[in-house]
């Protein structure tokens, strides 16, 4: 007689805190995976209940005391079908990362997580401690023994060979692994060493979403006893994920198992960053967004993906021209907003950095303008931009990336204003990437609130360079290879002049004229870049930071020394640029 199993995995998002909704929704889950889905055994994420992280939330009592209320109230409503549920689980003063097998109406057994992360993003050891009694743990169903470990348990040998040990044909593993690029690969491996080592076979559940900056993949997956890993779960997605174990082979049958079709790095890190602002807002009351739109790379791509998050309707745009802005720069924004149908305001900066300026004017006078009006204009955006946040409603976004947060390339009160920075986990080589991805695909937005509408080109063909003043424009290029090489290129010009476009680093040499000298008014068109003076613009909220050699010190860095004779001090390359930790 063939011993088999249907089991259901709730790929699902289990927000921190949320308790009693989770309770109820757990609840509801078990009844549908049992009536609808004929499942036999159902399986919940790692603290379904609690959510995770709950961080500071398992310092208070009466926030365990409510969790443990809950995992008896959902043990109640499990009956004819067992449930493996997990939960912060508190003995006295220790608090145990703990699953419990719910089955006939009561707690059969729980089961401590052994081995707790503490790095990168994971900070359990400060809240969870490790039960110097506890053990493997197993089960049986119709004839099948089962076993259960969590999360960081199957990073080690140890764990699941004690329970292969004590003849386990299966385990079951509840997991919430944050998303980060390239951990399907490596969880695959993982699996399909396990695997190989004890025979066993692995059903891995992921939870899913976002939660503060974590943002998790779901992406869970099945590996049967002979080593075979079968396709990961689609990714950032909730599903029902359901199969038949053949316990005399070892093997799963996927029978409702939506798998993921496009598991390149722009497609993964779209998806994650969608998730994250669609859950954040969602999570913390926000039902609309308002962004800074220059017609840049950066700006544009954040306003692709918060359409997809939230849809068009749900999405507001806003062109903060200055004096220097050219009307390319405002006619890529126009047509980006255009695209995607998103409603396009524009809002002047000129009134109040005139304004800030004639109020400074009897401290800055006989002083040479430099970076401190520079960052007056992104102050004026973050000002005039939060403002509309306060008074509409609506979450800001930020719109910068990775690779200028990590050189300082950034004014605080200034671009970085906003409550979400979800570009900044991509450097800038990723967000062209992203953007020329989809460009290409043209894909519509998989958002029921705005169908069919393309995403905008970003201006990706275009450099990107930042107006501040009449003499002097930048790019991220020239910054990131002052950054490579701790100097800036020997073909940039020490003297800022009447400009012209360097094509190594984007700094302005001169040809004629006077320093300081404007260059000629390209023939203007009427609107709000009527006084642009020059054919680059800034990005919206955006402000210039870097200063050439001998100038001053970039944004970052007031507190390196510099020597007037020989420009910028050699900076020391933090040894974690551009890497992180191997996580779970």
């Amino acid at each position: 007689m063939s011993r088999s199993l249907r089991i259901a995995l709730a790929q699902f998002d289990f927000p921190v805190g949320a308790v009693e909704s989770n309770t109820q929704r757990i609840r509801a889950l078990i009844a549908e995976a049992r009536d609808v889905h004929g499942a036999d055994l159902v399986l919940f994420p790692e603290l379904a209940v609690s959510g995770y992280p709950p961080e500071d939330l398992l310092l208070r009592p009466a926030f365990l005391a409510a969790c443990e209320r809950a995992i008896h109230a959902i043990a109640a409503a499990c009956t004819g079908i067992t449930a493996v549920v997990g939960w912060p689980q508190a003995a006295g003063s220790v608090v145990y990362n703990a699953a419990s097998v719910l089955r006939d109406g009561a707690v059969e057994l729980t089961y401590r997580k052994r081995e707790l992360p503490n790095y990168a993003v994971f900070d359990e050891r400060r809240y969870f401690s490790v039960d110097p009694d506890g053990g493997a743990c197993t089960f049986e169903l119709k004839g099948v023994t089962v076993g259960l470990v969590i999360c960081e348990d199957l990073w080690f040998a140890e764990p699941l060979a004690e329970t292969a040990a004590l003849g386990a044909e299966l385990v079951v593993v509840p997991n919430a692994s944050p998303f980060e690029s390239d951990k399907t690969a490596q969880r695959d491996s993982l699996l399909a060493q396990r695997v190989q080592e004890t025979g066993v076979a692995l059903a891995y559940l992921n939870v899913v979403g976002g939660q503060d900056e974590l943002v998790f993949d779901g992406a869970s997956v099945l590996a049967d006893g002979d080593g075979g890993v079968h396709p990961a779960a689609r990714a950032f997605e909730d599903h029902w994920l359901v199969a038949d174990f053949d316990a005399d082979c070892r093997r799963f049958t996927p029978v409702r198992w939506p798998a993921e079709d496009d598991e390149s790095r722009e497609s993964l890190a779209w998806r994650a960053i969608v998730r994250g602002i669609r859950d954040y807002c969602g999570k913390n009351g926000f039902d609309r967004v308002w962004l800074g739109l220059s017609g840049g790379i950066d700006s544009g791509l954040v306003l692709a993906l918060a359409v997809d998050a939230l849809g068009a309707r749900n999405v507001a745009a806003v062109r903060l021209p200055s004096r220097y802005t050219s009307d390319l720069s405002n006619d890529l924004a126009d047509e980006q907003a255009r695209l995607l149908g998103v409603r396009l305001e524009t809002v002047a900066i000129e009134a109040p950095f005139t304004g800030f300026l004639q109020a400074l004017s009897p401290l800055f006078e006989g002083l040479a303008p430099g970076i401190a009006e520079e960052n007056l204009q992104s102050r004026s955006r973050g000002a005039l931009m939060m403002a509309l946040s306060n008074r509409f409603g609506g979450l800001l976004l930020t719109t910068g990336n990775k690779s200028e947060y990590a050189v300082g390339y950034a004014t605080i009160y200034g671009d970085m204003c906003g409550a979400s920075r979800r570009s900044r986990t991509c450097t800038r080589p990723r967000c062209r990437r992203c953007a020329a991805g989809a460009t290409r695909s043209r894909r519509p937005s998989r958002n029921r609130s705005s169908p069919g509408h393309p995403r905008p080109s970003c201006a990706r063909t275009r450099p990107t360079r930042t107006r501040c003043r009449p003499t002097r424009c930048s790019t991220a290029s020239s910054c990131a290879t002052w950054t490579r090489s701790n100097r800036w290129p020997r073909s940039s010009p020490r003297a800022l002049t009447t400009p012209r476009w360097s094509a190594c680093s984007g700094w302005c040499a001169s040809t004629s004229g006077s320093a300081g000298s404007p260059r000629p008014a390209p023939s203007s068109r009427a609107g709000p870049s009527a006084a642009s003076a020059v054919t680059r613009s800034p990005r919206a909220g955006a402000t210039e930071t870097k200063t050439p050699p001998g100038g001053g010190v970039p944004a970052g860095r007031q507190g390196a020394a510099q020597s007037p004779s020989k420009g910028f001090m050699r900076l020391k390359k933090p040894s974690s640029f551009g890497q992180r930790p191997l996580s779970r």
